[in-house]
């Protein structure tokens, strides 16, 4: 019962923390084409503009570990016209890599507008709409679009004239589109949504979901045997699926101040616990249950930072729940094949394993803790 006090004191002090919100954590360009009846588009991409200029790309999660962090650091603090000016002389490099093809044509794009908010809260990630637009080529039948990937992985969202939805995509790593037709019959079809979406959600895990990863690795080690951890695999699924859909649909929406500590806090109790007991309690299923319903918000969070457009939700929400299910389970699976299958039955494998590795665990799990309710 002393855990359980330690945690509840824990929680009150970090839901009296006031909200804010961590502007380290790298999320991808929002691109929005517009494809206009008067043969003109409109290409508005919401980006971190700082990260763009300080050259911090997909390759680092956190803007902390970059080796350009105080560079990044210096910009966000810049009121909005001086970091205009500092992106007009970064721009022709960023255009470099921004590529746009009528009929595998490409065209010389144009910045038309920027739109920088102010700095304000520095907790907050500022997020700038660069706006270009151009005419399309007569007689143009298909379009094509690439990022490069130094400046970071991509959402995608075509509006063609006549469409209900646009057509969305992820792209990552510099992949080009597919060509997507001006007009007529739209390409993308009900796999398109679910594969793309369950992308995200995989790679949310693995491997850019080190939280989430350790929490897992948590819920492996308590026993060896298979029925404790499907019970907390269980829990922990339905959990998270709730809060997703609760999260995305704006019915439930907490502060990351207070849904990222609380992550942190899940990981060290999930570890601390394996220290203390070996054996699956009820407890220990309703206190996962109740970190599932956090993490599940946290996923909302990703989602709707990328744009998912309302007529997607359904579809998005399930591929990208398959995709953090089928990481979860990679998760195991490469712990059981690591040492679980190697070491399981050995009579030492509590003591030199499960014990040092929920150690370490426990210990990560406070760092980010204290990470993210005071240094954030």
């Amino acid at each position: 019962m002393r855990l359980y006090l330690i945690l509840s004191i824990l929680i009150a002090g970090i839901l009296t923390q006031p909200g804010k919100v961590r502007a380290h954590e790298i999320r991808p360009a929002v691109v929005t084409v517009t494809v206009g009846a008067d043969q003109r588009y409109e290409i508005d991409l919401r980006v971190n503009l700082e990260a763009l200029i300080a050259e911090i790309g997909s390759q680092h999660n956190d803007t902390d570990r970059s080796p350009s962090a105080k560079h990044y650091n210096e910009l966000r603090a810049l009121p909005a016209d001086e970091l205009s000016a500092r992106f007009t002389a970064f721009a022709p490099k960023w255009l470099q890599g921004v590529d746009l093809r009528f009929d595998d044509n490409p065209v010389k794009l144009r910045i038309s507008s920027i739109a920088i908010p102010p700095p304000g809260d520095l907790a907050l990630a500022r997020i700038t709409t660069v706006r270009l637009t151009g005419q399309i080529p007569a007689r143009a039948k298909s379009l094509r679009w690439s990022y490069a990937a130094q400046f970071g992985n991509n959402v995608l969202r075509v509006r063609r004239p006549g469409d209900d939805k646009p057509i969305t995509s992820w792209l990552q790593d510099g992949t080009p589109s597919e060509r997507i037709p001006l007009s007529g019959k739209t390409v993308q079809t009900t796999w398109d949504v679910l594969r793309d979406y369950a992308v995200i959600g995989y790679l949310h895990i693995i491997p850019r979901g080190l939280d989430h990863i350790l929490f897992v690795l948590g819920l492996y080690l308590l026993s060896s045997r298979l029925g404790p951890l499907l019970w907390q695999v269980t829990a922990f699924t339905i959990a998270h699926s709730i809060t997703l859909a609760l999260g995305l649909y704006g019915i439930v929406q907490i502060s990351p101040a207070i849904v990222e500590p609380l992550i942190a806090l899940s990981i060290v109790y999930v570890a601390v616990e394996n220290i203390m007991t070996s054996r699956l309690s009820p407890w220990r299923v309703v206190i996962v249950f109740g970190f599932g319903l956090l993490h599940g918000l946290g996923f909302a969070g990703i989602l709707r930072e990328i744009g998912l457009s309302q007529p997607d939700f359904v579809l998005g929400l399930i591929g990208f729940n398959v995709g953090v299910e089928f990481g979860q389970l990679s998760v195991i699976a490469l712990a059981w094949l690591a040492f679980g299958f190697w070491f399981g039955n050995r009579s030492w494998y509590r003591w030199r394993i499960v014990l040092p590795a929920s150690a370490a665990i426990a210990a990560v799990g406070a760092y980010w803790s204290v990470e993210r309710l005071f240094l954030a």
